[in-house]
């Protein structure tokens, strides 16, 4: 039996100690490192040994009775949240490390929104237990008013080890899940064995949650802890259908090569085997008319990686995590083979900076080595702004940018700086509106009508299709689709992304003879900006959801602060002499907010800060005043139409643009 098992925690719960014991038991790794001595396995990158704490996700491989296990350490701290949450996507089961200390704090309540979100069966270990300091109930009701209230603690592991011999309490858990059992055991009729299996099966559908402790670093409690792990989990992949898999990382290896990880789910991949690129990648893609009717790459090389090193194999089967060469389009979220959807990521970037670097340098070599960087992290986004001439990245946090700076030295020898971070904004629309945009100068025509509705906050870009083919080919229908989806479009107030907006293709108009490439672009980007030059724009910013504990004496400090900060809150929760508030509110107020809460409880209160989507803007006119941004001076897009007369083509503004279109109008 294959299992992928993931571990995760806040930061410096313990996380990469207690992988070190896992592996260090199962003989994957002779001796267990330490992240406080540098030397710890899975955190092998110089960075993270010199900063202490896990930046890159990275997978050991360890045998156990009869099951392989792909153990995976993901990152603990907030600012690396988007490489952790591409690792989760492939976990079978996963391990939620709680520091018995500090308890449940911000980044676990990331976390387990996260498992939630991908259905990840959970398992809790209380870690730490050997502190001063450690207490162990507390965190069991931290974790059932924070997390979760279906969750058990088993003092006793043998309780799981051996069937028979489950306690009184744990056999009571398990009978108030299932009917069946629970009227077997009011009629005294108990069996081990469908105790057992019941568990197991109540872990797999995310309905209970066992909670275990011990202490990583005295190696208490591990060994006990992987022979429960092993008894109550299970996998059933199947290794006859065709392959099917799920790409979740992109590295470069020392010698430049492109290294594609992937979650095999279903039957064997083979070097030489070629993959063919699934409908929503072709059709989503920038690469341009050349993969509209699809690709297919080569595998070159597979490899078994733990943690730095490899081997080589060459055939893989379902269940396996591996990385191979040969594939150079694929990103992280693809679907290959008979998979054919793509993960819609939750962590995304709030913040933007721009790359500062010695102006001799050849600005394309430098683009290049970010879109490396973007390729193996592609919530970075990575944009090179022609008109400014510089390049902008997205991040997480202030953590992730001095990280970003010591690799680029390190990878490229190239030293850069940042600029100030800037918030991310979006723009989207208040009603419904018809964009049309021609595109007809000598030898050259196009013609697009697209309808424009507003969506739910957070709904993304969405398309339909209502072209008739008698107006326009399938293939010129699926040119306009590939434009709108093939990079962000720029909004009227501040020129950021249009976001939240159902795209409507009603018709347009191609000509058999001077319709050639780029065309289509031309006139689908004049008809999306004429679209929202006819309505009102509505400019969005990113919110937090926010948990903030404290003591009862500083409640109302808090609500005057969340009120000043244009933030909401929900009525405060009262536990003894700590109260717990709950809201939200914008990344631009609250992204500091957490230095003045440890300043005024002298470290003895907290909060917790979770990506909440984005909707409107609280100083819109501020922003767009400071922004500046001139719509008419944008030379990537234009509302103005252009049509040909006597071999000669003109100009004609979107106000006057309507009354000059060759189609019919749809409304």
């Amino acid at each position: 039996m294959k299992k992928t098992i993931g571990i995760l925690a806040h930061v410096d719960a313990g996380k990469t100690t207690f992988s070190e014991q896992l592996l260090y038991h199962t003989n994957s790794i002779k001796s267990r490192g330490r992240v406080d001595h540098k030397d710890s396995f899975l955190d092998n990158h110089d960075i993270e040994r010199q900063r202490g704490i896990t930046i890159f996700s990275d997978q050991g491989v360890f045998k156990f009775n009869s099951s392989t296990y792909y153990l995976v350490d993901t990152p603990g701290h907030i600012d690396f949240s988007s490489e952790m949450e591409r690792s989760i996507a492939i976990m079978d089961y996963a391990i939620i490390i709680v520091s018995s200390v500090e308890g449940v704090q911000g980044h676990t309540k990331t976390v387990w929104n996260l498992l939630r979100k991908y259905n990840v069966p959970s398992i809790f270990f209380i870690n730490k237990l050997d502190r001063v300091g450690a207490d162990k109930n507390r965190v069991i009701n931290e974790i059932r008013r924070d997390l979760t209230k279906d969750v058990c603690f088993v003092d006793n592991v043998n309780d799981f080890i051996d069937k028979i011999n489950l306690s009184e309490e744990l056999i009571e858990f398990i009978s108030e899940y299932d009917d069946v059992l629970l009227e077997k055991y009011l009629k005294g009729n108990y069996d081990a064995n469908i105790w057992g299996s019941t568990l197991k099966k109540l872990i797999k559908e995310n309905r209970v949650f066992p909670c275990f402790g011990g202490s990583a670093l005295m190696d208490e409690g591990v060994i006990e802890f992987l022979n429960t792990l092993d008894n109550l989990t299970y996998t059933d992949y199947n290794e006859k259908n065709g392959f099917s898999g799920r790409v979740y990382k992109i590295r470069y290896d020392e010698n430049g090569n492109r290294i594609t990880f992937i979650k095999a789910l279903s039957g064997t991949l083979r070097v030489r085997d070629e993959i063919r690129y699934n409908e929503e990648y072709i059709e989503n893609s920038n690469v341009g008319d050349t993969i509209a009717s699809g690709i297919t790459e080569k595998i070159t090389a597979i490899r078994i990686y733990n943690g730095s090193k490899f081997k080589t194999v060459n055939c893989v089967e379902a269940g396996d995590l591996f990385a191979v060469q040969g594939l150079s389009k694929a990103v992280a979220g693809d679907g290959l083979g008979l998979l054919k959807d793509k993960t819609k990521f939750e962590m995304i970037p709030t913040l933007m900076s721009t790359v500062i670097f010695d102006k001799t340098l050849n600005i394309r070599e430098v683009l290049r080595y970010f879109k490396i960087l973007e390729a193996e992290d592609p919530s970075l986004n990575i944009i090179w702004n022609e008109a400014l001439q510089e390049i902008n990245v997205h991040i997480m946090g202030k953590i992730q940018l001095e990280v970003i700076k010591e690799v680029v030295k390190e990878r490229f020898n190239l030293k850069v700086e940042f600029g100030p971070c800037q918030i991310l904004y979006k723009e989207t629309i208040a009603d419904v509106t018809i964009g049309r945009g021609h595109f007809e100068p000598l030898r050259h025509y196009a013609e697009v009508h697209l309808k424009l509705e507003p969506l739910p906050r957070n709904s993304g870009i969405i398309f339909e299709n209502k072209c008739h083919s008698d107006n326009l080919t399938f293939g010129n229908q699926n040119l306009v689709k590939t434009h709108i989806f093939e990079r962000d479009h720029h909004g009227l107030l501040t020129g950021s992304p249009i976001t939240d907006i159902k795209i409507t293709l009603l018709t347009g108009r191609a000509h058999n003879k001077h319709t050639c490439g780029g065309d289509f672009r031309e006139a689908t980007f004049r008809a999306l900006r004429q679209g929202l030059e006819k309505v009102e724009s509505i400019l969005l910013e990113p919110y937090y959801k926010f948990n903030i504990q404290v003591s009862s004496e500083y409640m109302g400090r808090v609500i005057s602060d969340i009120q000043r900060l244009y933030g909401t809150f929900e009525p405060a929760e009262i536990y003894l002499d700590t109260t717990i508030i709950n809201g939200r509110g914008p990344v631009a107020t609250f992204m500091d907010y957490s230095m003045e809460v440890i300043a005024f409880t002298k470290g003895k209160g907290s909060i917790s800060l979770m990506y909440d989507g984005y909707d409107i803007c609280h100083n819109s006119e501020e922003i767009i005043e400071s922004i500046g941004y001139n719509k008419n001076a944008d030379i990537e897009y234009t509302s103005t139409s252009v049509f040909c007369s006597h071999g000669q083509g003109y100009l004609v503004p979107w106000d006057k643009a309507d009354e000059s279109m060759h189609c019919e109008f749809i409304d």
